[in-house]
């Protein structure tokens, strides 16, 4: 892939060869929730040069570190986890059933190649699903719809024990074998794009620091949290850890320009528009404020929505976490969000960067956040 160039105000971001590699070889890597050590290894290995040091908490999520004496805290931050299921149960058949594991569309597993991840590795097995002429041909039976009570994936074993000879066992995540490709015109498509191209996103910020050398007048915290996808789990833990004065938060947000989808409800928001930057009571105005300021200062496209009450993101674990940490949502346009053709557009891997880049180089410790 050739190299792009986006001019920033302050620097040049450039998409290089080893960014791009990387970021192909992490969406590709399967980090299903409470399962992301693989990706979060993955992660450090890239970010731990561009940062002073690194540290992993309990339950997995990664930090690396800029200026880590320093008393002011600012948090950018991405969630590694992905949607997966569970086996729940095997039929002396062989065939296994599943219990979701995070927000996973059901309507769309039937058909799809799955990754078991058992004891002796992973191992390939498919969603089957009856055919259109046993469905159609049945006159005492109506056409099924998929539910997870009656999808089930099969391995190829043909009892119960041959399934388990393969190392599968209660317990075990599955997760969809579809990975990183690229559509025409700068698309890009993936399993995994929420939310592992924020963590890719923010590990480009420290990069962008790093290789012009910039120095920050605070600590600069690059979260990369897990388990996000039940309940924002892994935020609420590293929040409590590091409290942060400042945090800015990336994730994804729907493209809504696709047939499906109510703009009345989810607002006017699309791929290759720049990043969407949201209203809602857990956003901070006055750092909300400041990032529309940096945008517009370096030229650079934003579009705005709004939530209700929540943001639904890791948004909310920072702002309400300790004494309230004012916080800002970042998200990226995306389209297909939670099935195996998550799609995105370059440009606006580009400007998110860009964005979150500018806006770290204009806090300091002596922002004026003060709500009133």
């Amino acid at each position: 892939m050739a190299k792009s160039k986006t001019t920033a105000s302050a620097s040049t971001y450039t998409l290089t060869d080893k960014a791009f590699t990387f970021l192909r070889n992490y969406i590709n890597n399967p980090s299903p929730v409470g399962f992301e050590s693989s990706g979060q290894k993955l992660w450090l290995n890239y970010i731990s040069p561009l940062v002073d040091t690194t540290f992993v908490d309990p339950y997995g999520t990664a930090v690396g570190v800029i200026n880590p004496k320093a008393e002011f805290k600012v948090v950018i931050e991405a969630h590694a986890d992905e949607i997966s299921w569970f086996v729940n149960y095997i039929t002396p058949e062989g065939l296994i059933y599943l219990k979701r594991n995070g927000g996973v569309d059901h309507v769309i597993a039937p058909g799809q190649r799955v990754f078991i991840h058992g004891k002796k590795g992973p191992v390939k097995a498919v969603f089957g699903w009856p055919a259109i002429h046993t469905r159609l041909h049945n006159p005492d039976a109506k056409d099924p719809s998929p539910k997870v009570e009656n999808l089930f994936l099969d391995s190829g074993a043909r009892n119960k024990k041959e399934v388990e000879d393969l190392g599968i066992h209660i317990g075990a995540v599955v997760t969809y074998q579809d990975g990183f490709d690229e559509l025409a015109n700068d698309y890009y498509i993936g399993r995994a794009f929420d939310n592992r191209v924020g963590g890719f996103m923010i590990a480009e910020v420290a990069r962008l620091l790093k290789e012009n050398k910039k120095t920050l007048p605070y600590g600069l915290y690059i979260v990369n949290a897990v388990q996000e996808e039940i309940g924002l789990r892994g935020a609420e833990m590293i929040a409590r850890r590091i409290k942060p004065n400042v945090a800015i938060i990336t994730d994804v947000t729907h493209d809504t320009y696709t047939p499906m989808i109510n703009k009345i409800i989810e607002g006017d928001v699309a791929c290759g528009k720049g990043p969407s930057l949201a209203y809602g009571p857990a956003v901070h105005n006055k750092l909300l404020s400041l990032v529309q300021d940096v945008a517009e200062k370096n030229s650079i496209p934003v579009q705005l929505r709004t939530v209700s009450r929540s943001t639904g993101t890791d948004t909310d674990s920072f702002a309400y976490a300790n004494d309230g940490c004012p916080s800002v949502l970042i998200s990226i346009p995306l389209r297909y969000m939670h099935t195996t053709v998550e799609m995105l557009h370059k440009s606006d891997i580009e400007q998110t960067i860009r964005l979150m880049y500018e806006t770290v180089l204009t806090l300091t410790p002596k922002t004026n956040l003060s709500y009133l």
